[in-house]
């Protein structure tokens, strides 16, 4: 088992290779569609695709997400182009490193998936300024998303740019790769009546222009009801099974199913239960769909500041079926599996049926719809199948409070409430929604063994009794509050926040002087009143300094702030910084949105009235000093005056931190820990993981969730009374053996001590399966049920368990084969209780990465209790392998 990550690594490289030398990954296939399906190489498809952000993850991470995508049972990966990541700065564009989308869609196709490019080029996406570049606002007379020329020409030149680098590198389907669709626009159709007929005629433009660029394949828009003839228009939803395209002549798609939803700083963490996720998938294909696509099968980190909003968080996990680590998050990635398997057995009869399904009322609220080859024939006699074969039905139950017997071609099936049941042959039944039989992964974040030395060097991190500590050692440097030189300018009046920073700094300081009389101060004095600075508007954050010292700070989205301000007499210093925490990144007038303030700055409470600041001189400073000098880079850092922190020391506002630590051993991922910290960004060998912040979910709102019923963002929400967000993804490629350089810049004051570096990894796994499961999806494929020698309904269940790559089981922490009790990590003996469970999950288990037992009990040795349905239950715990075999030493 040692050779297995040689084996994987030797894998990757090869892969590696074959791209770089790879010209076709298919034979050129041409893409079209009908009503019904998609139809590659002249052959209707039922789709299956995984959404994945290429910028949030690292391109080391590729090869495993697509290769995580395709065992789930995905036929193709999803992505959007992100404009702003690939032409920051207006005509020079970047198509490296995490924004190489050409290796990654060639990735795709090595894998032998296909592609589906979203271009846009407005992605939303909780993406920082919905992924149009800054610079477009200061180009004269634009206006985003509408029929207005200037925006029309920048959109065409990028759109065309990315269509002319695909068919450059040889990647549509046409050409032998793996990009089957296209996308232009995105959900216009929801802000489209903002616009009047201006915004109808953009729909228009859009459409041609996107079609006469030649890139050959098929154009979808989503949520477009008025999408021309020539473009599909698809659906975005938590649910799609209702949706019908706007012509008959095209398919209906699922471009984005919300398998979960994003968090902001302050906020609960959503969580979309995997039964009623598998419900909507099912259902969406029993009613006549045919391309489905997860957002997000990988949701990945908000590396930089590339989180949008405001105020949507680093981690962009979206509980999706692979986590924001790379690793599976279970059941959802099983279940989800499962359920591909058994639509895939289902699509030789889903694309044979060129109208609608048979319709069948199995109750009041209970329904089958039959795909149902030409060539099938019925004995009504007797309700078995006749000399035809194909035939595939799905059983919905959409009670969302009661299970329901219903009887279907004379026999009698149970359907859980809220499910779908999938017969691939119109009888045995492959898979239920609701049954989820796939394991459960319990992850965690620790320092595992054996541990790294410990090192007294100055600065670096310290590990004592297996506890990763922060040494006393770390350094500091002050930022100064203000104007600290550079690029600051003066002007007279308010400027607007990004039309000053270009985004280049979620930081902008706003300074003026003020003089304050003696009859000030014997005014406050005499009536007992305090001078207050009032802003009429102000988004994200505002901080306000007087004379150096922090008068108060504001958060919100477009808000009036009203700050007592303590002012003496003569000359004081105001101050002002405002904050961006992610650009706008939906609705319509984007470019109108901005940031800093709007309306007017005054002070009130003077002798002579209130004093209007607006139109005076101000002094501007773009970001930080520290930003500037490029502190947190491995060029850089050794270049400010840095000091060390002393032992007495206090928590501190505006504090840049630097220490170094060495790289927790083996290839787990990496997480560090920033709870202790308030707000800021943070720096690993000069890549930034991204904002921090350590605010504080609501206590209440996070009641047990029930998966029946219409799922919303806020129905299954988790993590009340915590920070929304205290461990961060470092990725592994950027990280060195030893003195990895971490810089941590301070916004409001925090215990740099508590901060800790550790391993993101699967502890342990657990299994439930009962005899009355259905058997695995694989033994459907068995040759002796294919060819009829075996019934499918004699096969037994299976319990599947399997630890993250690179990894075995340990040990066994509980096994029972009868009626066991509880649920994973709480399991207990029940009344019945095979003796051998133990011996035999540990002989088929341990020392494994995977293994799989049958439920039954010829197994088991015999029956343990007659007449009793019986179920097995597992516990695994899962180590690295050179942990366990260190442990075997």
């Amino acid at each position: 088992m040692l050779g297995f990550r040689r084996i994987m690594e030797f894998l990757l490289v090869v892969m590696t290779l074959q791209i770089a030398a790879c010209t076709e990954f298919f034979k050129p296939f041409n893409v079209s569609y009908d009503h019904r399906a998609l139809i590659i190489d002249g052959k209707r498809r039922m789709l299956i695709s995984s959404g994945i952000h290429y910028p949030r993850a690292t391109p080391e991470m590729w090869p495993d997400l697509i290769a995580k995508s395709k065992e789930g049972g995905a036929d193709l990966i999803q992505t959007y182009a992100f404009w702003n990541g690939h032409e920051p700065i207006r005509g020079q564009y970047n198509f490296e490193g995490r924004y190489d989308i050409v290796k990654f869609i060639k990735l795709a196709g090595s894998a032998g998936l296909y592609f589906h490019l979203r271009i846009g080029p407005y992605v939303c996406a909780e993406w920082n300024f919905g992924g149009f570049p800054v610079w477009l606002r200061d180009i004269p007379g634009i206006e985003f998303r509408t029929d207005n020329a200037p925006y029309k020409d920048e959109m065409q030149r990028f759109v065309k740019k990315i269509v002319d680098l695909m068919r450059q590198e040889m990647l549509f389907s046409w050409q032998g790769g793996p990009i089957i669709l296209l996308q232009i626009e995105n959900e216009y159709g929801n802000i489209e009546r903002s616009y009047g007929q201006r915004g109808k005629d953009y729909v228009k433009w859009a459409a041609d222009m996107a079609i006469g660029l030649g890139a050959g394949v098929p154009w979808v828009m989503c949520r477009q009801t008025d999408a021309p003839e020539n473009i599909i228009d698809a659906c975005n939803a938590f649910y799609c099974d209702g949706f019908k395209p706007n012509s008959y002549r095209k398919p209906a798609l699922w471009t984005e199913d919300w398998n979960g939803w994003y968090a902001s700083w302050g906020g609960r963490v959503p969580h979309r239960p995997v039964e009623d996720n598998a419900f909507a998938v099912a259902r969406f294909f029993q009613r006549g769909g045919s391309y489905h696509n997860y957002y997000m099968f990988f949701g990945g980190t908000n590396f930089g500041r590339t989180s949008g909003g405001p105020f949507y968080v680093t981690s962009y996990d979206y509980d999706a079926p692979i986590d924001e680590y790379g690793l599976l998050s279970q059941p959802k990635w099983g279940h989800l599996k499962d359920l591909h398997s058994a639509i895939k057995l289902c699509e030789p009869a889903l694309v044979a049926v060129d109208d609608a399904p048979q319709y069948i009322r199995l109750g009041p609220m209970q329904e089958a719809h039959v795909y149902r080859h030409s060539s099938y024939v019925e004995d009504q006699s007797s309700s078995t199948l006749g000399n035809g074969t194909l035939c595939s039905a799905f059983l919905a139950n959409i009670d969302e409070h009661n299970s329901a017997n219903v009887k279907f071609l004379g026999q009698v099936y149970s359907l859980p409430p809220w499910s779908v049941s999938i017969l691939p042959d119109c009888k045995n039944v492959a898979f239920n929604t609701a049954k989820v039989a796939s394991q459960i992964s319990v992850k965690t974040v620790e320092f595992s063994s054996p541990f790294i030395e410990n090192t007294t060097e100055p600065g670096y991190l310290l590990l004592h009794d297996g506890v990763h500590h922060i040494s006393k050692n770390w350094m500091i440097l002050k930022e100064p509050i203000g104007e600290w030189g550079g690029n600051n300018f003066t002007a007279e009046g308010i400027l607007e926040h990004l039309n000053v920073t270009k985004d280049t700094s979620d930081y902008l300081w706003y300074i003026m002087r003020l003089h304050i009389s003696d009859g000030d101060i014997s005014f406050w004095e005499a009536s007992e009143v305090s001078p207050k600075l009032i802003i009429d508007s102000m988004r994200d954050v505002v901080r306000i300094f007087v004379n150096g010292q922090l008068a108060g700070s504001h958060v919100g989205r477009w808000v009036r702030v009203e700050q007592p301000v303590d002012l003496v007499q003569g000359y004081n210093e105001l101050a002002i910084l405002s904050e961006t925490v992610g650009l706008q990144n939906y609705g319509a007038f984007l470019e109108k949105d901005g940031a800093g303030f709007k309306g007017q700055i005054k002070l009130t409470g003077l002798k002579s009235g209130e004093y209007d600041l607006t139109n005076s001189l101000w002094v501007y400073q773009v970001g930080l000093r520290g930003e500037f000098m490029k502190i947190f880079s491995l060029e850089e850092h050794e270049s400010a005056d840095w000091v060390d922190l002393p032992n007495d020391s206090v928590p501190s506002a505006f504090t840049w931190y630097k220490t170094f630590f060495d790289a927790p051993q083996g290839k787990d991922p990496v997480s560090l820990y920033l709870g202790s910290m308030g707000k800021g960004q943070a720096w690993v060998n000069g890549h930034s993981i991204g904002r921090y912040w350590s605010l504080v979910a609501p206590v209440d709102g996070c009641q047990s969730c029930d998966y029946r019923g219409a799922y919303h963002e806020s129905k299954c929400a988790t993590n009340c009374g915590k920070p929304t967000q205290s461990w961060y993804h470092i990725p592994r490629s950027w990280l060195q053996p030893s003195k990895n350089l971490l810089v941590i810049f301070e916004e409001t004051g925090g215990n740099p001590l508590e901060i800790s570096v550790k391993l993101h990894y699967t502890s342990s796994i657990c299994a439930k399966v009962s005899e009355s499961h259905y058997p695995s999806l694989h033994l459907w494929s068995h040759k002796d049920i294919v060819n009829g020698k075996v019934s499918i309904s004699n096969a037994v269940p299976e319990i599947h368990l399997q630890c993250d790559n690179g990894q075995r089981i340990s040990s066994i922490m509980f096994a029972s084969f009868g009626t066991p009790q509880g649920s994973c990590q709480r399991f207990s003996q029940g009344d019945c209780h095979a003796p051998n469970s133990f011996s035999v999950v540990s002989e088929a288990c341990q020392g494994r990465n995977n293994c799989s037992i049958g439920v039954s009990n010829k197994v088991f040795g015999g029956d343990p209790c007659r007449g009793v349905v019986k179920t097995l239950a597992v516990e695994a715990k899962c180590m690295s392998f050179s942990e366990i075999d260190a442990s075997w030493l």
